[in-house]
C-alpha cells in the first residue's frame, strides 16, 4: 500500500490529507456534505489525532510540544461509493503512518519514562507523608484526649477529696456541737438537781426536821454525870469530843439568841427553836453566825477548847422552861441515831 509521507517538523510534521493521499470510501460510510465545500469525516479526524499523539501514548504526548494539525477545506466528494472508498484509503494510510510513527517514536521512549517514573515517585512520596501528617495528627489528637481525660479525672478526685474533707469536718463539728450540748444539759440537770436537793433541805428544815449537832465525834460525857470537874456537882449537858475546828450545826431551824463569852461555857451560841426550846453550843473556838434565823443544818461555829475544859469537844445543852434536859433522849425522840 502506497503511503505519501509528508515533511515532519521535529518528531512530527504538519501532515495535511489531500484528495490524493485520501482513498475513496468503503463500505456503507457516509460523508454528509455541507454547505461552503467543507465535508470533515470522522475517521480523518481519528487518522489525524493517532498521527499526532503516536505510538508514545497520551502520557507522552503529555510532555512533548503540542502539534498543530490543520483540517484543510476538502472538495466535495463526487459521490457516497468514491467518498467512502477514500475514506478506507485514508484509514489504511493513517495506519500505516502510526506504525512508521510507532517506530519512530521508539527512541524518544527511554528519555520520557524516567520523567513519568520521577513524577509518580514524587506522588507517592507526597501521599505518603501525607498519610503520616494524619496519622501524627490522630496520634497528638488521642494524646490530647488521653490528657484530657486524666486531668478530667484527676478534677473530680480532686473535687471528691474537698467533699469528703468538708463532710468530714461538719460531721467533726456536729459531734462537737453535739457533745457540748449534751455536757451542757448534764449540767444543767446536775445543777438543777442540786438546787432541787437544797430545796428539799430547806423544806424539811422549815417543817421541822433535826440533825446532829456534829459530825465525827466521840461521846464522853453524858448527862448527869458527877464530878468535881463541874461546878454543880454533876453534868448538864451532852460533850462531843471533836477536833478542834469541825463544824458545829443548828439542830433545827430558829434564830440565835446570844452569842459570845460566857465564862466557863468559852465561846457559847444559844439557838432558840419555835417551841421555845433552848440549845446551847459552848467552848466553841468560833462563831459564824451570831444573830438572825439560820435552817436546820447550818454551820454556826467550830468544835473548839475554850473555858473549862481538858480538851477539844462540844458541849450540847438542852433546856426546856429554864430547866436542863438529857440531850441524847431529846435528839433520840426527834429520829436521830446519836
Amino acid at each position: 500500500m502506497d503511503v505519501q509521507e509528508q515533511p515532519t517538523a521535529g518528531a512530527w510534521g504538519e501532515w495535511n490529507p489531500t484528495e490524493d493521499s485520501a482513498r475513496p470510501p468503503r463500505g456503507k460510510h457516509r460523508v454528509l456534505k455541507q454547505r461552503g465545500g467543507l465535508a470533515r469525516s470522522s475517521t480523518v479526524l481519528g487518522v489525524g489525532v493517532i498521527a499526532a499523539v503516536g505510538a508514545g501514548g497520551i502520557a507522552t504526548a503529555q510532555d512533548r510540544p503540542q502539534v498543530a494539525i490543520s483540517l484543510p477545506s476538502l472538495p466535495a466528494l463526487p459521490d457516497l461509493p468514491e467518498a467512502l472508498g477514500g475514506a478506507d484509503r485514508s484509514a489504511e494510510s493513517a495506519g500505516d503512518s502510526d506504525a512508521g510513527s510507532a517506530r519512530t517514536a521508539e527512541p524518544a521512549r527511554s528519555g520520557i519514562i524516567p520523567q513519568q517514573a520521577d513524577r509518580r515517585s514524587d506522588a507517592g512520596e507526597l501521599l505518603r507523608s501525607r498519610i503520616l501528617q494524619q496519622a501524627e495528627s490522630q496520634q497528638e489528637a488521642a494524646a490530647a484526649q488521653e490528657r484530657a481525660e486524666a486531668e478530667r479525672v484527676a478534677q473530680e478526685a480532686a473535687a471528691q477529696q474537698a467533699r469528703d474533707a468538708q463532710a468530714a469536718k461538719e460531721a467533726a463539728a456536729e459531734a462537737a456541737e453535739k457533745a457540748a450540748a449534751e455536757e451542757a444539759r448534764l449540767a444543767q440537770e446536775a445543777k438543777e438537781a442540786a438546787e432541787a436537793k437544797a430545796k428539799a433541805e430547806r423544806a424539811a428544815r422549815s417543817a421541822g426536821a433535826f440533825f446532829l449537832p456534829t459530825s465525827a465525834y466521840t461521846l464522853t460525857s453524858h448527862y448527869g454525870d458527877s464530878g468535881s470537874m463541874w461546878s454543880s456537882g454533876h453534868h448538864t449537858g451532852l460533850d462531843f469530843a471533836a477536833p478542834t475546828g469541825t463544824p458545829v450545826k443548828a439542830v433545827g431551824s430558829g434564830k440565835i439568841t446570844s452569842a459570845g463569852w460566857s465564862g466557863a461555857y468559852g465561846y457559847r451560841i444559844v439557838l432558840e427553836l419555835p417551841d421555845g426550846t433552848e440549845v446551847w453550843y459552848c467552848h466553841l473556838s468560833s462563831m459564824s453566825v451570831t444573830g438572825g434565823s439560820v435552817a436546820g443544818g447550818d454551820t454556826i461555829g467550830r468544835v473548839g477548847a475554850t473555858g473549862n475544859v481538858t480538851g477539844p469537844h462540844l458541849h450540847l445543852e438542852v433546856r426546856q422552861g429554864g430547866v436542863t434536859v438529857d440531850p441524847l433522849s431529846w435528839l433520840t425522840a426527834r429520829g436521830l441515831n446519836v
